[in-house]
This record gives structure tokens, C-alpha cells and sequence, in this order.
């Protein structure tokens, strides 16, 4: 069954703003969760952008802007303390180097008269088996559900219904297709006499890390080393 899950590991960094003028692309990643007994629970969430429409958080943001970059403004133009004569007169370089406070508020700023908020939010679904392209094709329906300007066919609780009670898990060695909001959405279990399943694309593997990098991370779970990933992206 499809079940719905806490927001700590669907964002694990916290809410995010942005402005028009940042990049608001829908973003989907995968999560485990594996217990004592050593079973395991799959997530996937879509983080996407809505626009605030409160006042209160626009002023509140407009606020905190101001505040980042006074605050980058003071620790740019703080002198560091010179340990000599010499240190003490700045260079040239250090003077075209120290921005000005207008350029900063340029390049990172918010104005409430001018620029939109946007806020993240997710969507996530947890699963007892690994369907990644089948979970990304649901939260990505229903994101484009709920941004489309036309309404779904159906009311859109009856598609989060639909996949939460009435979509079972299918047997080994068998495939299922449901109704999405816009389209089927097909997932397939490997039987017993068949390789476990893995529905993650392995070229993406190729084009983050590279063919070397790929190659040294599979000699070293040969040789049973640790092996720690970390992402920049949340």
C-alpha cells in the first residue's frame, strides 16, 4: 500500500524561498528507511514552488533580506586586524575585491514591490517495494494537477484515494496498471527466479559520477569498503 510519511526526510533542509528570478524547476528524490529487523521502507517526494500570497511573509522575508546584507555588508568591510604596519594599508586588490552595498542588494535582495515569493512545498508517497518511475509519474501528475489553470476530470481527492487505498501491491513476477490524473501509471514486480528490483535509471548514475568514478565505487563494495555519498541538492 501507498502511505503518507512525516516531512523530516521529504525536506530534510527545511522550507526554501526564491524569487521569479531563480530557477523553480520541480525536484524528485528517493529516500530509505531501513529497520532493526532489517526491513526496509521506500520514499519519493516531489519538492516544487507555490507563490506566497501572505503579506505578512512577504514584509517578513523583506525584513530578513535587509538584515543578510547589512550583516554581509559589515563583515566585507571589517578591516581584519594587521599584525603589522605593513598589514594595516589595504592593497588594491582588496579594495576592488570589497563589494558595495548596492551591488550585494543587486545580486541578493527582495523587494516586496517588485519581486514574487515562492515558497517549497512536497508531495510524498512511501512504498514497501521500490517503484520509483511509477511514484514519480503519481506526484507528478499531481503537481500538474494542482498548477494546471483547467481542473482534473475527477475531483483530485479521488485520486490521492485511489492510489492510497485502492492500488494493492503486485504479486511477483506480475505487473500493474492504474489510472493516473492524466495517464496510466505501469510498475512491475520481479519474480523470485528473476534479478531484485531496481527501478532507477542507471545512465544518471553514469552522468553524475562519471565512467571512473562509477568503476572505483564498485571495486570498493567488492572489496566490502564503506562507502559514503553526499549530495549537494537536497
Amino acid at each position: 500500500r501507498f502511505l503518507l510519511f512525516p516531512p523530516q526526510l521529504c525536506m530534510p533542509k527545511g522550507l526554501s524561498f526564491r524569487t521569479q528570478a531563480d530557477t523553480r524547476e520541480p525536484q524528485f528524490h528517493s529516500f530509505i528507511i531501513t529497520r532493526e529487523d532489517g526491513s526496509r521502507t521506500y520514499g519519493f517526494a516531489l519538492t516544487f514552488f507555490e507563490e506566497v500570497t501572505s503579506k505578512q511573509i512577504c514584509s517578513a522575508m523583506q525584513t530578513l533580506y535587509h538584515m543578510h546584507n547589512a550583516e554581509q555588508y559589515d563583515i566585507l568591510h571589517t578591516p581584519p586586524t594587521p599584525r603589522s604596519p605593513e598589514d594595516a594599508r589595504p592593497t588594491a586588490q582588496q579594495l576592488h575585491a570589497a563589494p558595495s552595498l548596492s551591488r550585494l542588494q543587486r545580486f541578493n535582495s527582495y523587494d516586496i514591490s517588485r519581486d514574487t515569493l515562492y515558497v517549497s512545498k512536497c508531495i510524498c508517497l512511501i512504498t514497501p517495494m521500490a517503484f520509483a518511475n511509477a511514484c514519480r509519474r503519481v506526484l507528478e501528475q499531481l503537481h500538474q494537477a494542482v498548477t494546471s489553470p483547467q481542473p482534473p476530470p475527477l475531483p483530485l481527492e479521488s485520486y490521492v484515494y485511489n492510489v492510497l487505498y485502492e492500488v494493492p501491491l503486485p504479486p511477483a513476477g506480475r505487473s500493474l496498471k492504474f489510472s493516473g490524473v492524466y495517464g496510466p501509471v505501469v510498475c512491475q514486480r520481479p519474480s523470485t527466479a528473476e534479478l531484485p528490483l531496481f527501478d532507477f535509471p542507471l545512465q544518471e548514475v553514469f552522468e553524475l559520477l562519471g565512467v571512473e568514478n562509477v568503476l572505483q565505487l564498485f571495486t570498493c563494495a567488492l572489496l566490502e569498503i564503506q562507502i559514503l555519498l553526499y549530495s549537494q541538492r537536497e
